[in-house]
């Protein structure tokens, strides 16, 4: 549902909202937020809530000392997990400078103008998620430890799998939230899990993925559990993916996907530090399942990206992206990517084809990518590519 300004403030008013939480993220799609009363929101829609840039991973060389946040009021939710009476409320977050510019290295900003360009350009893209976890137990002081919640297998059922009302719970809340939770097993690692949600346009998509997080990680507190998202929480177990569907539609009905699909393989090698920004993501990259080579496939299910048919619509499944990454940088990326395969129609590789590259073998070569990138150069501003690469 989308909302006004004004729905914003009569639905504070009548539900007894007594806390509103403006969330934001940093460089790394690292979730951060500020609290503020009822009677201060009025203030924030029109003139932003400040908050110290220089304190914030990625911002530190900002102009600025203060940036505003100006809450979405199309994106809104209640926490449900805090009190019915003097409810609090969560609103994603643009951040602005003095001057009420979007603030450029804000990467919810980077997408949203992505999506301008992909709509300037007639093409509407809609990514849906696929995301591991972990569940661990933790000590008599309340820190995680690794040991797994269980030692369940693939699509195990009670008892072994020990995690399904927990899995229940966050498909429950997140329902409330506004995602639309469609699956969710048991995976293959003691403990591990998946839940994926609908697809939605670009921004709602990265939005979803970020509450997605916090809900997860919330829910599994709440039963004297730890979740960990990491690439690769457990040596010799398999890795955490962050699978991404990708859907691309043209104004005239044209079928584009393909030359999506063909554009990200043409550059996934340059974005691979965004999609994987973690030592341990060199880890995961192909062990198990986890793709590390550059190639795709209409039949496997460890190659670097999948393409179905199915009753006449293509889907583009990409498979090496953790979540470990910022889902607005990466979805910025995708899209850019793909539009570049659109505008020079490029044809996909040859199914399987063994002679495709190797994906980035560590960090240190995939920042030397992004670095020479021409691409990634003029698509990603040089703060954040600074942050990445290393100052």
């Amino acid at each position: 549902m989308i909302y006004t300004v004004e729905e914003v403030l009569k639905y504070i008013e009548e539900e007894d909202v007594k806390f509103i939480r403006l969330a934001f993220i940093d460089a790394y799609g690292v979730q951060k937020n500020i609290s503020v009363m009822p009677g201060e929101i009025m203030k924030a829609f029109e003139d932003g809530i400040p908050i110290n840039a220089h304190e914030i991973a990625g911002f530190e060389d900002c102009p600025h000392a203060c940036l505003y946040l100006k809450p979405d009021p199309s994106v809104m939710s209640i926490l449900p997990w805090r009190p019915d009476s003097g409810r609090v409320l969560r609103m994603c977050c643009g951040m602005y400078t003095p001057d009420g510019e979007e603030y450029c290295l804000d990467t919810r900003a980077l997408l949203k103008r992505a999506v301008e360009k992909a709509k300037q350009a007639g093409i509407e893209f809609r990514f849906g998620s696929e995301s591991e976890f972990y569940l661990f137990l933790k000590d008599d002081d309340g820190n995680p430890t690794k040991i797994p919640y269980d030692h369940a297998g693939y699509m195990d059922i009670a008892p072994m799998d020990k995690c399904e009302n927990v899995r229940r719970e966050i498909s429950l809340t997140i329902e409330r939230m506004g995602l639309i939770p469609e699956r969710s097993h048991h995976e293959r690692g003691p403990g591990q899990n998946e839940i994926d949600f609908h697809y939605g346009k670009p921004l709602k998509a990265a939005d979803q993925m970020t509450t997605f997080k916090m809900v997860v990680s919330t829910i599994a507190d709440r039963y004297g559990l730890a979740a960990d998202f990491s690439p690769m929480p457990l040596p010799e177990q398999p890795g955490n993916g962050y699978h991404i569907n990708i859907y691309a539609d043209e104004k005239n009905g044209a079928d584009v996907i393909k030359y999506v699909a063909a554009g990200i393989i043409d550059k996934i090698r340059d974005i691979t530090l965004f999609l994987n920004p973690t030592e341990a993501s060199y880890s995961r990259l192909g062990y198990n399942t986890a793709p590390d080579h550059v190639k795709w496939s209409s039949t496997g299910d460890s190659e670097l990206m999948y393409i179905e048919t199915y009753k006449g619509k293509t889907r583009v499944e990409l498979r090496s992206p953790d979540a470990s990454s910022n889902p607005y940088l990466v979805y910025t990326l995708l899209i850019y990517a793909g539009l570049y395969g659109i505008e020079n129609k490029l044809s996909l590789p040859k199914e399987m084809d063994e002679k495709g590259a190797l994906l980035p073998g560590t960090l240190k070569e995939a920042r030397f990518l992004a670095k020479e990138s021409e691409f990634v150069n003029k698509v990603v501003p040089a703060s954040i590519l600074k942050e990445y690469i290393g100052k």
